[in-house]
């Protein structure tokens, strides 16, 4: 069975369903992997690595976003200075790379130019098996940085790849993404709240 797996006659009943569905595949996310994936941040941002993130479509606009939320948000009221760069935001490169040699390329030949061993990388991707997802998590564990997925579905080859690997249990691409979308924000809002005195933290909006 899949959602939707059946025509609604409104877009209340669907937006009662959708919740449901995105109710309990955040309650499926593993509280363990998501914490080893705040740590693993952490000691990069506090140690000067940089992290890495790449992912196609939706994803891509998570991999771009994260960019605001950790290298901004985290550096407000704490001594961290995060460096992150998403592989997904440079449309020239991109383009120039898809064009002339090819799009399974894309992200790990940028990685291989700017990539240094004790980096990060963090792919998000729903199925987990996107041909050029992949390609950057191989050269990432084979060349010493660490490696973080994102996934949904069945997790893909990513999620055997990776050191870490934060799943989403659904199999509707709107839900995965909104839940990958909220570990985005946690991840920085958790980083940040850790580095700071508790009065603060009840000043400050999140």
């Amino acid at each position: 069975m899949t959602f939707p797996d059946q025509k609604f006659p409104d877009m209340a009943s669907y937006g009662d369903a959708y919740f449901e569905q995105l109710k309990i595949a955040a309650a499926s996310v593993d509280r363990a992997a998501l914490s080893q994936a705040a740590d693993r941040l952490e000691v990069a941002y506090a140690k000067g690595a940089t992290l890495y993130v790449c992912g196609n479509g939706g994803s891509a606009a998570i991999s771009n976003h994260l960019i605001c939320d950790h290298l901004k948000l985290i550096r407000t009221d704490t001594d961290l200075v995060p460096r992150v760069v998403s592989l997904s935001t440079n449309i020239e490169t991109i383009t120039a790379i898809a064009n002339d040699i090819s799009y399974d390329d894309v992200f790990v030949y940028q990685l291989e130019s700017l990539g240094r061993k004790g980096d990060v990388l963090m792919t998000i991707s729903s199925s987990g098996d996107s041909e050029n997802v992949v390609r950057a998590a191989t050269w990432a564990k084979e060349n010493g940085l660490g490696m973080i997925a994102l996934t949904g579905f069945t997790g893909g080859r990513t999620a055997t790849i990776a050191d870490i690997n934060v799943h989403v249990q659904s199999d509707n691409y709107g839900v995965i993404e909104d839940v990958h979308q909220s570990v985005m924000h946690m991840l920085a809002q958790y980083v940040r709240q850790k580095q700071m005195d508790e009065p603060l933290i009840q000043q400050r909006k999140f």
